[in-house]
């Protein structure tokens, strides 16, 4: 095998298989290796439909074999850690591996130990996670008859941001149509001070969660679970002044505990389980003081080591950790890696923060956030083609992007290497 590449990539999912099929498209004699361990690529975006029993969970799942472009070497294997001094990336069995130019994209990994009692209630079934087994969500909804549906997340950064209370949605959709409505409460707690940060889509979610009778429960960050008596156990994490009282005989049961501690009975949990970078990039010198991979938030560049690059979820980057901002952070670091080849400066700095959540609604409903840094709702234009006009609102053409319209972007496009 193999011991130095031209580019060496850490990662074989949308960032690695993206930008290794963009290089290609540029000059398909590049020398590229991308380090991936897994035999199977997930299109997991789609997680939440099968979360509700409207998408088959085969038909996200390809091998790595048929995703991996043509041309690249794949080595099967674990990347374990850095050595940026003298371009080389240590690996669990494949030995010691050198580089002119390294693209960091391994993805983030679940951490359900971060709190308290989650492991034990995953192991268990007492709770439920699209972002671990959505099969075995939809289970839980089907199987569901009365009480508290409780749907929280974490403090962490985490995979789409608006995947929370996607399924939450789509839960209170179908136990209404079920007739379970009058005797289900459905409840919405999440550690942020809004339900989302663009304004326009803010206002449609709000008449969502009205329509559903949805209870939405800002500051409230989970932070043990009792599993033997199904209690999830909160910090009120509000200022002072917006600090809440909760009723003795309140229909959810909460109850304080002291001044900021909360807690909620449930008979249904979905959680999203707090999430990190890896921990060899977090024990590494490319990381921040965060954990997560330190480059340039518009070029992608690391900010130490000028012939290393990270994007997708392990970089640092104050933007929605989403396949779709993947797409638009690719042709920045392809571009940048090609002009460093021809010995130009990497002055590429047009990635402006741009991600996308497609934020189902309901069965047949879905409004879609696009936005950048500053939380700007940025719409494609392209969405007018589809006669969408207003893609802050529910429409069920969105609905049809989202079902069929982006899995076949994503599997004949994206991972082709076309600039969509």
């Amino acid at each position: 095998m193999k011991s130095h590449y031209q580019i060496l990539i850490i990662g074989g999912g949308t960032a690695g298989i993206m930008t290794a099929a963009q290089l290609l498209k540029k000059n398909k004699k590049l020398d590229i290796a991308v380090i991936e361990p897994s035999e199977t690529h997930y299109y997991q975006p789609a997680w939440t439909l099968v979360g509700a029993g409207t998408y088959d969970f085969k038909k996200t799942a390809k091998p790595m074999a048929d995703v991996m472009p043509q041309g690249v070497d794949w080595i099967k294997d674990k990347a374990a850690g850095f050595n940026p001094d003298k371009n080389s990336v240590s690996t669990e069995s494949s030995g010691d591996i050198t580089y002119d130019y390294l693209v960091v994209a391994p993805g983030l990994v679940m951490e359900p130990s971060m709190i308290k009692g989650l492991p034990e209630a995953l192991e268990q079934g007492v709770a439920c996670s699209n972002y671990i087994d959505p099969e075995r969500t939809w289970e839980t909804i089907r199987n569901f008859k009365k009480g508290n549906a409780l749907f929280t997340q974490p403090t962490t950064p985490i995979k789409c941001g608006g995947a929370p209370q996607k399924i939450a949605y789509l839960a209170a959709d179908y136990f209404r149509k079920q007739g379970l409505k009058k005797d289900t409460n459905v409840i919405f707690a999440t550690p942020g001070t809004v339900i989302f940060g663009v304004k326009e889509i803010r206002e449609t979610l709000m008449k969502v969660i009205d329509r559903y009778g949805i209870h939405f429960k800002p500051f409230y960050a989970p932070k043990e679970i009792d599993v033997e008596n199904r209690i999830v156990h909160f910090s009120h994490t509000a200022p002072e002044e917006n600090r809440c009282i909760i009723n003795e005989d309140n229909e959810l049961g909460e109850t304080m505990v002291g001044d900021v501690d909360i807690s909620v009975p449930f008979d249904m949990l979905h959680l999203a389980p707090p999430q990190a970078a890896p921990k060899f990039i977090r024990d590494s010198v490319l990381a921040n003081d965060s954990g997560w991979l330190n480059v340039d938030h518009h070029s992608m560049q690391h900010h130490s080591y000028p012939n290393i690059f990270g994007l997708g979820d392990v970089a640092s980057l104050p933007t929605a950790k989403t396949g779709a901002a993947v797409r638009k952070q690719v042709p920045v670091v392809v571009d940048n890696i090609v002009k460093l080849m021809e010995h130009k400066s990497a002055s590429n700095k047009s990635y402006n923060g741009y991600s996308s959540c497609p934020l189902v609604t309901g069965y047949g409903k879905m409004t879609l956030a696009e936005f950048d840094y500053n939380n700007n709702f940025i719409p494609d234009p392209k969405l007018k083609r589809m006669l969408v006009f207003n893609s802050d609102k529910e429409h069920w053409r969105l609905w049809m992007l989202k079902k069929y319209g982006l899995p076949n972007l994503y599997w004949n496009k994206m991972l082709k290497g076309e600039n969509v």
